[in-house]
């Protein structure tokens, strides 16, 4: 299976692959994400550590489940032949109705079909009012 954009990357194929995985999150459909990333992809996310796409829906079925309402915007940082960094923001409210917006960067390593090997993301939360949303 290929997922183009595919390596070697160039501006316009690395843009247009953070704005494919942008648009895949926001649908915020954990076996379509999931399909983007190698059947052994390993990730780092804040502090948990696995491998694997069905770790990978797990930890998406989760992670939606507790941030409602997830809004996300990535920015492309920089990328080499076959590996992109991004950097982004997402909003998102908890189940007593909190709002947060959560700032991050990721580190994204591809095989040579275009498949997501290696995901390291680090991300921080901000407490926000609901009128100082942005996204």
């Amino acid at each position: 299976m290929k997922k183009h954009p595919i390596p070697p990357f160039d501006l316009a194929s690395a843009t247009a692959k953070v704005q494919a995985a942008e648009d895949a999150w926001n649908t915020k459909e954990p076996e379509k994400v999931a399909l983007a990333y190698t059947p052994d992809c390993v990730w780092r996310n804040r502090d948990q550590f696995f491998s694997g796409r069905d770790a990978i829906v797990q930890f998406l079925t989760e992670k939606w489940k507790k941030e409602q309402q997830y809004k996300l915007r990535k920015t492309l940082w920089c990328f080499d032949t076959h590996k992109i960094a991004v950097k982004f923001q997402y909003e998102w409210h908890d189940s007593e109705g909190q709002w947060h917006r959560s700032y991050g960067n990721e580190l994204w390593e591809f095989d040579e079909n275009g498949l997501m090997a290696r995901r390291e993301a680090s991300i921080n939360d901000v407490d926000i009012e609901a009128g100082d949303r942005a996204l």
